[in-house]
């Protein structure tokens, strides 16, 4: 989730070209992999942790399907645990692969095609060896039945090469993008028997013949699942996979709201709870568990970006397809006075599609960047000074009286009490939910539009329904978390291009549609050096902000967890952030065992 330890020595090693593999044990984005050839596990785990016991975690909402890999219905948590890839992604570099499913991978100085080797005892749960033929499968199946990350991404493979039953070579089409090899060695590979007899596109509680960690155990539809950890699991032993899962069986129960989840923790009903509202961590640990010690509440450092929390304003609605409008919106909410009264001042604003780190923009943009937006086609020289949200360093009378001048701009007017526009049409916004808690604070939100003459409310809807508006695009606005990572790449065209705005399942909430952006994105991906992919990132963030499309919310610096005084943890942190995959339960108390 977070980290920091080795970052400066991994981002210098960044401005050197990436490296070539000839048949390597490991691939690095940008410069060289952390780990050389003979490492034995990753520095952010304890590769003696024992094995065994239960953890037992949270959910809020419902369930219907194990088959997370399709838009149709709802899965159930984390599972992720039951399936393994290609390759495994360490933690404490920006964007470096392992060897997992494979042994080896090879690419050219291009990058136009990829060849892995597999491992000869790669094993499904099932029993049979994992194959050539089952990654071919899955590369095809995910791209043409998957969900629309996988079709976009798995659609660049122009043509596959199977060489023998462990052996394979990926061959990409014309201007594929430069990560294209990582993240296939990041594909999920599924068993081509398994749906000889089921459909891959439909839901259903079937478990998936897998080949992860873990199987699950028990279902009970909607409200719990359970998984076991494989006894002598063929990977156990591999470098990438010492000192993790280490629990015996993992629990997922699901709670119809986060106020009844967290009444089930301090009951001692689940074991963990990351608690991300500010008030409840102030107000709600006031729990004799945790006066005596047996609930301890930590705050985890951890250098990954923020990620943009956003309410996406859905430009493909008439009345936010105006950039002046949706600047009012975005003055019109007082993250000072939201942070002081309802957050005990313990959110950070997020003003950067890639806060928190070295990729968002800052100050005046430098040679480099200008260089880049101006073949972007951008000409706006306020693009080019730092970038600030609206209304920054403006009090809230400041600030309203800037939107009220920027939606007469756009043709709207009060009149009636509310605001309207040429035709005589209301500002009436609705703000779909999934979650009650969001509700206090956008209430609040709400108060400050009512004094331009906009309506806006809240509706929390269940999980499933959530999920399919979502995928159809069927709200005004929506709150949403957009992750990133220290190494961006193809997923922010997902996020953010044109394309995905017009393909239903896409993460393309707010619509934008950005000529500049698409431009920039394909530069990012494209880059060779760790230089280039910081400029890139810093002038697609400038882009980005200056559109509007979202309103960015707030997040915190540390990750904090409540947790019941029975597990250990390994004494370092990786750079994303704690791993609960690398803790174990303790034959003591947390207390008693090293700590970061």
């Amino acid at each position: 989730m977070s980290r920091a330890g080795a970052a400066l020595a991994l981002l210098l090693a960044g401005l050197v070209p990436f490296a070539a593999t000839a048949g390597e044990h490991a691939i690095a984005m940008h410069g060289q992999p952390k780990y050389g050839p003979e490492f034995k596990h990753f520095d952010y785990v304890a590769p003696d942790a024992p094995k065994g016991g239960l953890l037992r975690l949270a959910r809020t909402g419902s369930f219907d399907s194990l088959q997370p890999f399709i838009v149709l219905g709802v899965p159930a948590a984390n599972l992720e645990l039951t399936y393994l890839s290609l390759m495994a992604r360490s933690a404490d570099e920006p964007f470096s692969l392992y060897p997992q499913i494979a042994t080896e991978i090879e690419t050219p100085p291009d990058r136009g095609s990829v060849r892995f080797t597999l491992r000869p005892e790669a094993r499904f749960h099932d029993g049979s060896p994992i194959l050539a033929d089952d990654v071919i499968f899955s590369l095809n199946t995910l791209r043409d039945q998957g969900r629309p990350n996988h079709r976009f991404y798995y659609g660049q493979v122009a043509r596959m090469e199977r060489h023998h039953a462990h052996s394979l070579t990926l061959h990409f089409a014309k201007g594929a993008n430069r990560e294209l090899a990582l993240i296939l060695g990041l594909m999920p590979i599924v068993a081509a028997s398994d749906f000889a007899d089921r459909s891959f596109d439909r839901p259903g509680l079937r478990p998936l013949n897998g080949s992860g960690p873990y199987q699950v155990e028990l279902v009970d539809a909607g409200r719990g699942i359970q998984y076991r950890r494989q006894p002598d699991h063929w990977a156990e032993r591999l470098p990438a996979m010492v000192g993790r899962n280490n629990f015996e069986r993992i629990r997922y129960d699901y709670f119809r709201d986060d106020g009844v989840a967290l009444e089930a923790f301090l009951a001692d009903a689940h074991d963990l709870r990351e608690e991300t509202d500010p008030k409840l961590w102030a107000s709600a640990y006031g729990h004799q568990a945790v006066q005596d010690g047996r609930i301890r509440k930590l705050e985890l450092p951890h250098g990954r970006p923020s990620g943009m929390l956003a309410i996406a304003l859905n430009t493909r609605r008439p009345a936010l397809q105006d950039r002046r409008v949706r600047e009012a919106l975005l003055l019109g909410f007082d993250f000072a006075w939201l942070n002081r009264t309802l957050f005990h001042d313990a959110y950070r604003r997020i003003d950067s599609y890639f806060a928190n780190s070295e990729l968002a923009a800052a100050g005046p943009a430098d040679p480099a960047e200008r260089t880049l937006l101006a073949a972007a086609g951008v000409s706006q020289p306020a693009l080019a000074e730092p970038p600030r949200l609206p209304g920054s360093g403006l009090d809230e009378r400041g600030r309203l009286r800037l939107a009220r001048e920027r939606l007469a701009e756009a043709g709207w007017a009060v009149r009636e009490g509310q605001l309207r526009d040429a035709q005589g049409q209301p500002l009436r916004l609705e703000v779909l939910l999934n979650r009650r808690e969001d509700e206090r604070w956008l209430l609040a939100y709400a108060e400050s539009l009512r004094r331009l003459g906009i309506e806006l409310a809240p509706r929390t809807v269940d999980s499933a329904q959530f999920q399919a508006r979502l995928a159809n695009f069927d709200y005004d606005a929506t709150i949403f978390q957009w992750q990133q990572s220290l190494s961006p790449g193809s997923e922010q065209a997902v996020y953010w291009g044109s394309a995905a705005a017009a393909q239903p399942g896409s993460r393309n909430y707010a619509g934008i549609r950005e000529l500049a952006a698409d431009r920039l994105i394909e530069r990012l991906v494209g880059a060779v050096e760790r230089a280039e992919l910081v400029s890139a990132a810093r002038a697609l963030d400038r882009v980005l902000l200056a559109g509007h499309h979202v309103l960015p919310l707030f997040y915190l610096p540390a990750d904090r967890v409540a947790v019941w005084d029975r597990f250990g943890r390994p004494d370092s942190l990786p750079l994303y952030g704690y791993r609960l995959d690398t803790w174990w339960e303790a034959a003591g108390p947390l207390s008693r065992l090293p700590r970061p």
